[in-house]
């Protein structure tokens, strides 16, 4: 694209900077319908939106361009996706529905309004999917693309399913397909950008009517976002237990084997270590009979450990993402 904002096909691109704040804003919120538990949207200082259970149930999360994703492979329809999932699996994971998205998004003023829409239409399409709604925002300039996502959910009467319910005696299951979105960055960094995993990396397929309808058993519950025995071992650290995982009953996508020995990695290391995939894990009670993968259970934690997640073969040292690991 030249300065004048011409594309070598001869197409004239418009800038957010000639666009406008404003005239931005004003594409958007024209892209992003409504439910009805909203009762004020987009167009004021704030939303209004109901809650009909008296209690909301609200998770933040955070994608930065050159961090998390790249406009070299990902659309601004992918970061759509992907940024309203970041959002909404937080809110599934407490047993909640999702009601409505706030988003905060910063981007360099030469940044394409087409692509910028596209990411609306991204959120617009994710939301839809557990029927919410994108209630408002703000936007700002920035060196790189920000999308700062803050997501509402409705309890409808339940109690929320935390991390720190899981019992000695409990197993654990887990809905979703880990190491997928891990495997699809790696082929995406090593040039290979039309593979059926790299799509799990720009844009996350997840369950959210599974794990709703298993938030209703769990005695404790996950989004599995910065990798399996992380994310665990957060939850089994809230407990206060030891969670014990087969590595035999892992589901391992079959297209992750024949990537690894593309990549020279190990695909048993993308699926304990590898995040952004929104999986759900979550323990119940012995007795429940689902319809999900058993990969383990909880169990006392032995006299003079900590509590922790223990595997039946050697694991990455790295076992998962920490933002600030050097």
């Amino acid at each position: 694209m030249n300065a004048d904002g011409i594309r070598p096909d001869g197409v004239r691109v418009i800038s957010v900077s000639r666009e406008g704040e404003f005239g931005l804003i004003a594409r958007v919120v024209a892209r992003l319908p409504q439910q009805p538990e909203v009762l004020l949207g987009p167009g004021d200082d704030a939303a209004v939106v109901t809650a009909a259970d008296g209690r909301v149930v609200a998770s933040t999360d955070l994608l930065v361009e050159g961090r998390h994703f790249s406009r070299d492979w990902s659309s601004g329809y992918d970061v759509g996706r992907r940024a309203a999932a970041a959002n909404l699996a937080d809110i599934v994971a407490m047993g909640a529905r999702p009601t409505a998205l706030l988003v905060g998004l910063g981007v360099p003023g030469d940044l394409p309004i087409e692509w910028a829409e596209a990411l609306a239409d991204g959120l617009r399409d994710e939301a839809a999917l557990v029927g919410a709604s994108i209630v408002g925002g703000d936007v700002t300039a920035a060196d790189v693309v920000v999308v700062a996502g803050t997501a509402l959910g409705d309890l409808q009467g339940r109690d929320p399913v935390t991390r720190s319910g899981a019992r000695p005696g409990d197993v654990v299951v887990l809905i979703g397909w880990p190491g997928r979105a891990a495997a699809g960055l790696d082929l995406l960094r090593s040039g290979t950008l039309d593979h059926p995993l790299t799509q799990a990396h720009r844009r996350p397929t997840i369950d959210y009517a599974s794990g709703l309808s298993l938030a209703t058993a769990a005695t404790a519950m996950i989004d599995v976002s910065d990798g399996l025995l992380a994310d665990l071992g957060h939850l089994a650290k809230a407990s206060g237990v030891r969670i014990e995982l087969t590595a035999a009953d892992l589901p391992i996508d079959p297209a992750l084997e024949p990537a690894a020995a593309a990549l020279g990695a190990d695909a048993f290391d993308w699926v304990v270590a590898g995040g952004d995939d929104h999986c759900f894990a979550a323990t119940v009670p012995p007795e429940s009979h689902l319809a999900i993968p058993r990969i383990g259970r909880v169990v006392a934690v032995p006299g003079g450990e900590e509590p922790g997640v223990a595997v039946d073969r050697p694991v990455p040292k790295a076992a998962g993402h920490e933002h600030f690991r050097s």
